[in-house]
């Protein structure tokens, strides 16, 4: 047995794992999703709508995942919780009512591709206002506050209010237009409590990830769980690079894939012979992907279109915390070069096979390569 392997065993014991399979819903498993929205999903009474968990093997045990469904003209339950959550609309349109206990209800709206996070142990509930069905993904830390924990009266009936994250402010829930770099000036930072969509939220450059590359990362809530949305054009990839687990990514446009692959195979897997170890997930719009802590990923567009993503994260530069401390620093080392210190792979010291592999992928979608160090032109225009 690998030591991932272990890694994944020892988490099916923990109790967040027990709770999550005691809640009666789906519990579905993998490196990615091919498209969350078509996600089989079962009754749920705790939340009085649909739902299934997500388990992805890149989680680690650092986040966790589920899929939710408010049927046409329906309400979910109310509920609180100490745990963080960033909630992704996929589809349908609808309100939150957001309040603590004995005082005045916040009430905004949402559609397709908003993303807000309630604030921390506040009490919530989500309405579908139209006549589809609404479809929402969410990431959380319960992994983490279940774990510690071990009791889930406490997780959900606690009745401690943070009214340092959110005290009723009138205007919370609206976009914010503070966006800076950070003190590094590595990182545009956007402290906003809700994106009204972030397939078009205006994105940054970032040259460091790629050619073309756009990224923006977002922090809502004084939360740990933060996010970044990043755009690439179609003909162009990112460097290869490793970080730490629980990043999850989920595909907002245009399609292509992302090779994953152990960093104990190597820099060149496929030249030292464990091309094997390396596994290639196909996505398009509504994809998931996790890639494990410590492996090697990068993120290929082979479609018509220029590829958007929105990875949820740990990370936060504007309240970090011992383990967010460590985050930043893999973070920062995924901008770095591995003859740096950092765990980036440049272009040219990349395994030719990802290239090869690359320009094959693009002919089957008839898609130009515009990377410059495999002879392509990049077109900015």
């Amino acid at each position: 047995m690998s030591e991932f392997d272990g890694l994944m065993e020892s988490l099916e014991r923990t109790p967040y794992s027990k709770w999550m399979r005691s809640e009666g819903i789906p519990v579905v498993q993998g490196y990615g999703i091919e498209d969350v929205r078509d996600l089989e999903l079962a009754r749920w009474e705790r939340t009085g709508g649909n739902g299934a968990f997500i388990y992805l093997y890149g989680m680690g045990g650092a986040t966790g995942m589920y899929v939710a469904e408010i049927p046409p003209g329906g309400v979910l339950n109310a509920e609180k919780h100490i745990y963080e959550e960033v909630i992704c609309i996929l589809s349908g349109r609808g309100t939150t009512e957001i309040w603590h206990e004995g005082g005045n209800r916040h009430v905004f709206e949402w559609g397709p591709s908003s993303v807000f996070a309630p604030p921390l142990n506040s009490w919530h509930r989500l309405v579908n206002g139209g006549r589809e069905p609404v479809r929402f993904l969410a990431v959380t830390n319960a992994p983490v506050v279940i774990d510690m924990y071990r009791n889930l009266d406490f997780v959900f009936n606690c009745n401690q209010l943070f009214l340092e994250r959110f005290a009723g402010e009138q205007e919370y829930f609206r976009e914010s237009a503070k966006r800076y770099k950070n003190k590094r000036g590595t990182q545009t930072l956007w402290e906003t409590n809700f994106i009204a969509d972030v397939v078009t939220a205006e994105l940054d450059v970032k040259k460091v990830k790629g050619p073309g590359w756009k990224v923006t990362q977002f922090e809502m809530g004084g939360n740990s769980l933060i996010g970044h949305m990043a755009e690439w054009p179609s003909g162009i990839y990112n460097k290869a690079h490793y970080h730490g687990p629980g990043a999850t990514i989920l595909i907002l446009r245009s399609q292509g894939y992302t090779l994953i692959w152990p960093k104990e195979a190597g820099e060149r897997p496929f030249e030292s012979g464990r091309g094997h170890e390396v596994i290639q997930l196909n996505w398009r719009v509504g994809s998931l992907v996790c890639p494990p802590g410590g492996w090697f990923h990068q993120h290929f567009c082979v479609g018509a279109d220029a590829a958007r993503l929105i990875a949820i994260r740990y990370g936060s530069r504007i309240n970090p915390i011992g383990t967010e401390v460590a985050a930043q620093r893999q973070e920062d080392g995924a901008h770095i070069s591995i003859k740096q210190g950092g765990t980036v792979i440049e272009f040219e010291d990349e395994d030719p096979e990802i290239g090869r592999r690359f320009e094959g992928e693009l002919k089957k979608t008839g898609a130009r390569c515009q990377m410059p160090h495999l002879g392509g032109f990049l077109n900015q225009s």
